[in-house]
């Protein structure tokens, strides 16, 4: 019997790889003409200024419930998107935000849906992180036509208040063309990342949801679906209030599989595969059953025969004893622009790992022990070290449940790497590159094709947690979502059916 045809998620991610042969074709250079503006203006509606409660301190309020919630809703959104660097470029400036995005672009809008409270009023709010202020532009209850959107998700019947993350494909797409919906799904992943821990720096627990009518959501908002999409909802519990202290629920539910798709220009095939990749109207709620997240294997993937193990297990990093020191590290979190070449420690490493995949060891340090993803089962990690103390240079797997390393090749890899990561220096000079990637084929069998979102909103997710771990050990940190898809497998030895979803490059800043 002749093979199936590909779904069009792997479809698009044959697409839009990187090859050596044709990336040249595809530099031709940008129009700085078009550059998108990445901040979304409303004409109409009223504002709620949150700059003043940054500037107190939590104690100010200690008598001043009113003013208490307001300075928590405050640090939690500027935690999470707000505007925490201003840098010139080509005579004019470019805004930093506390989560990184892919050639500064920021895609990502953040919405907030009140349900209706004392403090906030019923109706959707745009944060304007341009000015930190919320922009209250319409004015009813909408939370009924929340539930109906997200197939009434048990979390959103308790809770007063959601988030909502759309992206404006433009702003990607003008720089990374249909290759950018990988970049715009990683970018909402830092974002989810800073939400999750933002949200326990302010008392709040989200609660991620991923399934969810896109057009419903679409038509909630109020935005136009050829230029914008939301991408994730959370509902957000606050856990002062006992009655929100709530179980958690699955997050992630299937969309249909395509593969019955038409011949897709250069260019629409971006638009296409999101549209592809929706829930439709008209789909039960039945799915979505107050179920936790399936049992997770008791094993790691791999176990590769007559590999080196290393075991990863170390004491938990230090935030502070409110885990202060948390939120001034999403303040000073910057991508780094150059390694100098020195190696790191094993120690350090353990520790970057630590945090990023075993948050059962921070509950101890007010941190969510079991975060919400949409399904980590899905996702491996490998890491290529190239100058890390008391660590043969190689390609190893992370091994998360068994917590240790577990080498596949033995090879020093800086020239390898510098080539993958399409001739930039950060591969090279790099002491450690982490490679997340994801068995497509089943995941798609499990999720259908919206499945491409969630594996890269989790890989971003797992980077951001890293970018954090990194800043706060005084080590560089940046990611790369441009590389060589298949050579990467190839030549570090990674099975050929894991398709790279992100790379992340640590070592010491220049």
């Amino acid at each position: 019997m002749p093979e199936l045809r590909q779904s069009i998620a792997q479809h698009y991610h044959e697409r839009t790889k990187y090859n050596p042969e044709t990336i040249a074709a595809k530099n031709q250079g940008l129009d700085w003409s078009k550059q998108p503006v990445p901040f979304k203006e409303y004409k109409i509606g009223s504002d709620f200024d949150l700059k003043p409660y940054l500037q107190e301190k939590p104690e100010t309020y200690a008598n001043d419930p009113q003013g208490r919630w307001w300075q928590r809703i405050s640090r939690l959104l500027f935690c999470s998107y707000g505007l925490t660097a201003k840098m010139p470029s080509l005579g004019s400036a470019v805004y930093l935000r506390a989560a990184p995005s892919a050639g500064g672009l920021y895609p990502a809008e953040v919405y907030l849906v009140s349900r209706g409270t004392q403090m906030l009023p019923a109706g959707l709010y745009n944060y304007q992180c341009r000015n930190h202020t919320l922009r209250h532009f319409w004015e009813s209850d909408v939370w009924h036509n929340l539930q109906t959107a997200c197939l009434w998700h048990p979390s959103l019947e308790s809770t007063q208040l959601a988030i909502i993350i759309t992206t404006i494909f433009y702003r990607s797409a003008w720089r990374y063309e249909d290759r950018a919906y990988r970049r715009i799904c990683l970018d909402t992943g830092h974002l989810l990342g800073n939400i999750e821990l933002a949200s326990s720096i302010a008392d709040y627990r989200p609660h991620l949801i991923g399934g969810f009518v896109d057009e419903t959501v679409n038509e909630l908002l109020y935005i136009d679906p050829q230029q914008e999409g939301a991408i994730a909802v959370l509902a957000l519990a606050d856990l002062l209030d006992i009655q929100q202290n709530l179980p958690t629920w699955r997050t992630a539910l299937p969309s249909g599989t395509e593969i019955e798709y038409p011949n897709i220009s250069d260019g629409e095939l971006l638009q296409y595969f999101h549209q592809a990749t929706q829930i439709q109207p008209g789909t039960t709620g039945k799915l979505n059953l107050p179920e936790v997240q399936p049992e997770k294997s008791l094993e790691d993937k791999y176990n590769f025969p007559f590999c080196q193990k290393i075991s990863t297990v170390t004491n938990p990093i230090y935030w502070g004893e409110q885990i202060e020191d948390l939120e001034a590290t999403i303040h000073h979190r910057r991508s780094t622009r150059a390694y100098s070449g020195e190696d790191l420690t094993l120690d350090e490493l353990k520790a970057l790992l630590n945090f990023t995949y075993q948050p059962q060891d921070y509950i101890d340090g007010g941190l969510d022990s079991f975060p919400d993803y949409f399904d980590l089962n899905l996702i491996e990690t490998f890491i290529v070290c190239s100058g890390v103390e008391g660590l043969e240079a190689g390609c190893y797997y992370y091994a998360p449940k068994a917590q240790e390393l577990r080498q596949i090749r033995f090879k020093n890899f800086r020239r390898e790497l510098h080539f993958l990561c399409l001739g930039q220096e950060l591969g090279r000079d790099a002491a450690a590159v982490l490679f997340h990637t994801a068995d497509l084929k089943t995941a798609i069998a499990q999720y259908g094709d919206r499945v491409y979102r969630y594996l890269h909103m989790d890989a971003g997710h797992l980077g951001q947690r890293i970018n954090l771990a990194a800043i706060k050990l005084y080590l560089g940190v940046s990611g790369i979502g441009g590389f060589f898809d298949d050579q990467v497998n190839e030549v570090l030895g990674i099975p050929e059916d894991e398709a790279v979803l992100y790379v992340t490059t640590l070592g010491r800043p220049r």
